[in-house]
């Protein structure tokens, strides 16, 4: 479904600030399967899924998502197949337009656009069917302005957004860091729900290393930009989140320092 075959990212190639931020990574994702990624500040999380996405373009290696090659393909075909939801609520949706608005655009993402703009009935009744799954009111606000949402309704809304065309590929990048912990669980609880029903095939993000391996069916962990772990199975459903940091020593030679995964992976 995904794979990625030695995908190299250098910033400022032969400068003096010269990072390698992705070094030959490969991975392959199976069609459905649902992979959360861990790792330290720096490691290379972010510039994976923006690789993927099509937002830097890569020195080496090759991209394929579903046989297709889109290694060089630009973000705006890229976001056609591909949904994405940010860690800030803020940059999914446009604040000054209305929910359906915002809900239309994510609709006709990938589409080639005329002159014509207008929500149809048939679309309102989509919307408001898509949105009462969420169990949050918004079904009956359709023409509220986004912007006087909650942080929580936003990101679920954004959710709802990058899935509702069923894309081949979900991209989460700590999507529920920046909400309180009562809100990222319900917006998490919806995020696995619209997942399980729409079988998406999903990239998930995160710096809580106990939903990491509750969630899903594959963890991988990233290192200097490298893929240094990768578990699934009963090898997975068995490993303890004091027992994962072990496993990072082990195989970087250095002990986890990172204070966001340290405080939200307090678990077993």
């Amino acid at each position: 479904m995904l794979e990625l075959k030695s995908v190299t990212k250098i910033f400022n190639a032969g400068g003096v600030n010269e990072r390698v931020a992705l070094r030959e990574v490969s991975l392959y994702v199976r069609p459905g399967e649902v992979v959360t990624i861990i790792g330290g500040n720096g490691a290379g999380k972010s510039t994976l899924l923006n690789a993927i996405a099509g937002v830097y373009e890569v020195e080496q290696g090759r991209i394929l998502l579903d046989g297709r090659d889109i290694t060089y393909c630009p973000e705006h075909v890229r976001a056609g197949w591909i949904g994405r939801v940010f860690q800030d609520p803020m940059k999914g949706t446009a604040a000054s337009m209305t929910i359906e608005e915002n809900l239309a655009l994510a609709l006709r993402r990938g589409r080639s656009r005329g002159l014509k703009w207008g929500v149809t009935p048939a679309e309102r009744d989509l919307f408001r069917k898509r949105l009462s799954l969420l169990g949050l009111g918004l079904e009956e606000r359709l023409s509220t302005r986004v912007g006087l949402l909650s942080g929580g309704q936003r990101q679920a809304l954004t959710v709802l957004m990058a899935t509702i065309t069923t894309p081949k590929l979900l991209l989460l990048d700590e999507h529920t860091a920046a909400l309180d912990p009562r809100t990222a669980r319900t917006v998490m609880e919806l995020t696995e729900k619209i997942i399980e029903q729409h079988r998406l095939t999903t990239l998930m993000v995160t710096h809580n290393l106990e939903q990491a391996l509750r969630t899903g069916h594959r963890t991988i962990m990233m290192h200097e930009g490298r893929i240094i772990l990768d578990l699934s199975g009963p090898e997975r459903a068995r490993t303890t989140v004091s027992q994962l940091l072990e496993m990072f020593e082990q195989a970087s030679g250095t002990a986890l320092t990172d204070d966001r995964i340290l405080l939200t992976g307090t678990g077993s």
